[in-house]
């Protein structure tokens, strides 16, 4: 409605809705503390000035940038408000993700594999509750390409061998499509909260130091840590947490699907089981490894192909001589390290987690 050259005037329809505006801004949230305070432009003024600039003869570049103001200012509030709204549902699902993955094994623990009777447990209900929030956050646009139409099969009729099939077949193949819908490629990474100029100007002294401070993690959130970076290792899929920190049987921490490729094109998936060991100030002796893989079975199905141990510490050398000679041995599962130094190369690739976790 407003001109694009000399005129006077203005319409009571522009009228109209220059208040309906107003109306409307009062009634916007803040987002971050910010919000639209743009005014619609003057009808009349903008024709006055067309006829300003037409006596000049300059262009009328600034009456341009007043039309575009309010538009630009609405997409500004979209991209906030999208923003926002995603950051909101990624927490809220990623609370619900952990919290499926945890009550899922402890449900399994005791019921049998064959087992036809109905599992009447209050934590059946709260995986049921959880999933049914995920699929009303990832809304009705999101890709569902994982088993969805079994889960909800198999949690209808729930006998033991529905949730066992849940634990086993449906759940691991939701997971990409609901990790699809937490995150989009343009999401900013997490960054530390500092004024690089500020700390600049403090002079640093000193050299530059690549050690972290594992001593502000509880095993709790070490277990999450490692949770998160193996999400983002290459050649890992399906990553979930098992069991709480510290629990009765001190393992089963975090199960994974590690990808394998055989240079001739063909494709293999092995189960990873990655144990937690936030020790600060003593090695993982070899008891303790000896000690998980008695347990290995009670974990199984599908079988335990590879067994990863990582701790905040050091392993000491009978431990790393015993699990040589048992991997030189060929015996199942194969056990891999990963002391301190490991995970810290393997972190300084992924600084996102690092600030994330605030481990510098």
């Amino acid at each position: 409605m407003l001109p694009i050259g000399p005129s006077g005037g203005s319409t009571p329809e522009y009228e109209d809705l220059t208040r309906t505006w107003g109306d409307l801004l009062r009634g916007l949230p803040k987002i971050d503390d910010w919000t639209i305070t743009e005014r619609l432009p003057d009808m009349h003024a903008i024709g006055m000035a067309y006829l300003e600039y037409a006596e000049f003869g300059e262009p009328p570049f600034g009456l341009m940038d007043a039309s575009d103001a309010p538009g630009k200012a609405l997409a500004e509030y979209r991209h906030r408000l999208n923003r926002a709204r995603r950051r909101a549902v990624r927490d809220r699902m990623q609370e619900l993700v952990t919290k499926v993955d945890t009550l899922l094994p402890q449900l399994l623990a005791d019921v049998p594999r064959d087992s036809l009777e109905r599992l009447e447990d209050a934590r059946a209900s709260e995986v049921d509750a959880a999933i049914a929030e995920i699929e009303r956050l990832m809304g009705a646009t999101a890709s569902r390409r994982g088993r969805w139409s079994d889960l909800h099969r198999h949690m209808h009729f729930g006998q033991g061998h529905d949730w066992h099939d849940i634990y086993e077949l449906d759940w691991p193949t939701l997971k990409p499509d609901i990790e699809a819908a937490m995150f989009s490629e343009d999401d900013p990474l997490p960054v530390p909260d500092i004024d690089l100029g500020r700390a600049a100007s403090q002079r640093p002294v000193g050299g530059a130091s690549t050690k972290l401070s594992w001593n502000k993690l509880d095993p709790d959130v070490f277990e999450r840590l490692l949770h998160d970076l193996l999400r983002n290792l290459p050649g890992y899929q399906n990553v979930q947490l098992l069991m709480k920190a510290n629990a009765a049987d001190r393992g089963r921490d975090i199960s994974a699907e590690r990808v394998l490729h055989d240079g001739a094109g063909g494709v293999r998936t092995e189960r990873v089981i990655v144990q937690a060991k936030h020790w600060l100030s003593k090695s993982v002796p070899p008891e303790e490894i000896t000690s998980a893989l008695t347990r290995i079975t009670l974990w199984e199905p599908p079988v335990v192909r590879g067994f990863v141990v990582a701790t905040s510490g050091h392993f000491t050398p009978d431990a790393v001589a015993w699990v040589e000679r048992h991997n030189e041995a060929g015996k199942v599962p194969f056990i891999d390290l990963w002391p301190e130094p490991r995970l810290t190369t393997m972190l300084s690739e992924r600084p996102w987690l690092v600030a994330e976790y605030g481990l510098r």
